[in-house]
């Protein structure tokens, strides 16, 4: 299945989350919001810093969410494999193993956000 595929029923799977709970779905996109918001550090640092942690916990469905974002955010393939680079140095094999997917999902991600028209 492609990163886009992967992508979409992800999407699907969390309104089927949150429509059977709401609350708590809410809650916590409304603690994404408030972090990201403002602050010393700025949206697309906080981006790469929350993609270091998705590649560090495994976590493909998260590795998506914040390359979606990195990508809207206007970030690169360089910047994108700079901090993969310290996912690589922190995490080792593992490391490595989830930096290539995140890297390939932001290949196949930005291809698809360049194709839709601003």
């Amino acid at each position: 299945m492609s990163w886009n595929d992967k992508f979409v029923a992800l999407k699907d799977q969390v309104r089927g989350m949150k429509g059977a709970n709401p609350e708590a779905t809410t809650a916590f996109q409304g603690i994404g919001k408030a972090v990201k918001a403002g602050g010393a550090v700025d949206f697309k640092t906080k981006e790469f810093v929350a993609l270091g942690i998705a590649v560090a916990t495994r976590c493909e469905a998260c590795i998506m969410f914040h390359i979606d974002a990195l990508i809207r955010a206007g970030a690169t393939r360089e910047e994108i494999a700079d901090v993969l680079g310290m996912c690589i140095q922190m995490g080792g094999g593992p490391g490595l193993m989830y930096a290539s997917k995140a890297l390939e999902c932001y290949d196949e991600l930005s291809v698809r956000a360049a194709a839709v028209p601003a």
